[in-house]
């Protein structure tokens, strides 16, 4: 920490160029570095312009699964809060399951995420899962509609019909024999 701290110091050296180089190199590191978030962070705070590529850099860490890494993920979600809006698309290409996690660890994210994910355009984009965690369409899952559990109760209906007529069947034949 110290040694990044020095660096970041060195602002002729450590320029925003060089920064940005580094950390595309460092994002592709198997495992990433322990650090790396912090680093990312560091480097927003040393030079704001970073912003737009630190957001490139966090999508690519949602392709990696970075929820998988739970130190990493902490900091993917501080970085997400200190980055905001610009994050909010980030956020979103979330999975549903990691998208709710985010959400219930960093409260203050649901309110303007949500207004985001509202916008026409970036709602007609978003899965319904998504939408589901935000609070913008209901889980049909949970709830049939009433057509969906009529029609379920009437494919029941006619199974066990299908049923009663093959053992009426069976059983003819079996008296017959």
């Amino acid at each position: 920490m110290d040694a990044c701290a020095a660096c970041f110091e060195q602002r002729t050296t450590f320029t925003q160029q060089v920064l940005a180089k580094a950390l595309n190199q460092l994002v592709e590191q198997i495992p990433l570095p322990l650090l790396f978030m912090r680093t990312v962070m560091q480097a927003i705070s040393a030079f704001p312009a970073l912003v737009d590529f630190v957001m490139e850099i966090m999508s690519r860490l949602v392709s990696k699964q970075i929820w998988k890494y739970p130190k990493l993920w902490v900091g993917f979600l501080k970085c997400a809060i200190l980055t905001k809006p610009q994050s909010y698309g980030v956020l979103l290409q979330l999975p549903a399951p990691q998208l709710e996690n985010a959400l219930n660890k960093n409260p203050v994210l649901k309110a303007p995420l949500v207004e985001h994910a509202s916008q026409p355009n970036v709602r007609s984009t978003l899965p319904r899962s998504s939408l589901v965690v935000l609070g913008l369409a209901e889980d049909q899952q949970q709830q049939p509609a009433p057509e969906a559990q009529s029609s379920q109760n009437q494919a029941a209906e006619t199974s066990s019909s299908a049923a009663e007529a093959t053992t009426e069947v069976t059983q003819e034949s079996s008296a017959a024999s």
